[in-house]
């Protein structure tokens, strides 16, 4: 008897989507036929490689607005915002796919006399890619894409909660002219997720999720000698330094907090301020949060939408009330946002101060809309105090002192360092972290260089020759 997977929207809570899991018998067929494609596969061109992901992009981007429906349902992103990780996605794919002709290209060495030398990328096999609910194509295009340009094939395992994207990307494919079996999606539980991992044919997994369930990725995959890219949790900061442009750093750190409602692994979780600039910063942030709208995503003025169910939300929730009978203070009245009612999705933002690391509001992973704000007197403290974090995935500081700036990043232990931005990624500029933020990286060049494999070719030449 099959076994039903059910997306609860946080919208009204109510099913919006159910699909059977994937047997065994299956899982196995859809392997079988992965490697057996990925064979053929690899003895095609980059070009027409190139063609086909480009007609997928360009088949999802002429579905934005249902694409865009869909998120709102599935994981609660405002609809006003929905287009915008469909356009986000085509700009990372068109990326990697023309970064393919550089990153897989033979690399030659030296003249040897009598030799010849050079250094080719090969193709791994099958790789097996899990994605995330919180942004679900943006997160899976920066394997998807390289992985198929370097000639793999890919299994897809779509989080629970956002499974019409897998399917979005398998008929896009299908209608692009992808060969079968070169992507599959399939919809599976935990165990077989982690039986997946163990199959010989398996060559790399690429996942994007918590640390918890990283843990779960490594384990799986222990003793197989295969690469794992793992991209895991954040609690990122910004410093606002002394010369800042402060409706500038307001601006910034105040998408980079609340976007999504704050769900993504590289929002800004804490935000350590010059005292000089202190209180007008926070005076300034503060009256912008207030502007925000907490309602139902599928309306067109909402601005901010529930978190992507309950629990979620109650998680954050305990980690405000913790923080205030510590001795933290809020600076948003929760009348202001009628839908926030514990028990429910819907969170209203908030604001903190009087804040210190001993509050889990400042170490741990919240991924809500809340954001604490501490008082700092120099550059080095502020520097301590952000690499204070088992996580270290990006951080940012403003200043209009670009040099300054760039000295400070380099005593920060992120993967990612901004100046006068945040939350963002740059396709040409590899995504990576450190400490309990992953190991491993996605985009740019070097993006290809765990989707595949170094061969060494060491010819000696021959007298007649």
């Amino acid at each position: 008897m099959s076994k039903i997977q059910t997306t609860r929207s946080p919208i009204d809570d109510a099913i919006y989507v159910e699909r059977e899991l994937a047997t065994q018998a299956e899982v196995q067929r859809a392997l079988a036929l992965a490697n057996s494609a990925q064979i053929r596969w690899r003895q095609s061109s980059l070009a027409q490689r190139a063609v086909i992901c480009h007609a997928m992009v360009d088949i999802l981007l002429s579905k934005a607005d249902e694409i865009a429906e869909q998120l709102c349902w599935m994981m609660g992103r405002p609809i006003r915002y929905g287009q915008g990780e469909v356009s986000g996605m085509a700009e990372r794919a068109r990326f990697m796919i023309t970064e393919a002709q550089n990153a897989l290209a033979d690399i030659k060495l030296t003249k040897k006399p009598g030799f010849i030398r050079y250094i080719k990328r090969e193709p791994l096999g099958v790789v097996f890619i899990i994605a995330p609910w919180n942004y679900p194509y943006l997160t899976a295009i920066n394997s998807i894409v390289p992985a198929i340009m370097a000639g793999n094939s890919v299994l897809l395992k779509h989080s629970a909660q956002t499974p019409l994207c897998g399917e979005q990307f398998a008929n896009a494919f299908a209608q692009a002219g992808l060969p079968e079996g070169i992507f599959q999606n399939l919809f599976l539980s935990h165990d077989e997720t982690e039986n997946l991992i163990r199959q010989p044919l398996i060559k790399y997994v690429a996942f994007t999720g918590s640390v918890a369930g990283g843990e779960m990725v490594e384990r799986a995959a222990s003793g197989r000698f295969i690469g794992v890219g793992l991209e895991l949790g954040g609690k990122d900061a910004a410093y606002v330094r002394a010369d800042a442009d402060i409706a500038e750093a307001v601006a910034s750190c105040l998408d980079g907090a609340f976007f999504n409602s704050g769900q993504s692994c590289c929002a800004i979780e804490r935000i350590y301020v010059h005292s000089e600039v202190y209180d007008d910063f926070v005076e300034q942030l503060v009256a912008l949060v207030q502007d925000y709208k907490l309602g139902r995503p599928d309306e067109l003025a909402t601005t901010l939408g529930p978190l992507v169910n309950a629990a979620n939300a109650d998680f954050v929730r305990q980690q405000i009330t913790e923080a205030l009978a510590a001795g933290a203070k809020t600076h948003l009245a929760s009348h202001h946002f009628p839908l926030d009612k514990p028990g429910s999705a819907y969170l209203a933002p908030q604001v903190l101060t009087n804040v210190d690391h001993s509050m889990s509001l400042m170490t741990e992973e919240s991924f809500g809309p809340v954001v604490g704000i501490m008082k700092v007197s120099d550059d080095q403290q502020a520097v301590s105090l952000i690499n204070d974090s088992m996580f270290g995935l990006t951080s940012t500081v403003f200043t209009r002192n670009i040099k300054q700036g760039i000295a400070l990043g380099e005593q920060l232990a992120t993967g990612t360092f901004f100046i006068n931005r945040c939350d963002y990624l740059d396709p040409a500029l590899p995504w990576t972290g450190v400490k309990n933020s992953g190991r491993g990286c996605t985009l740019s060049s070097l993006g290809y260089q765990a989707l595949s494999r170094a061969k060494s070719f060491h010819i000696k030449m021959t007298n007649s020759e």
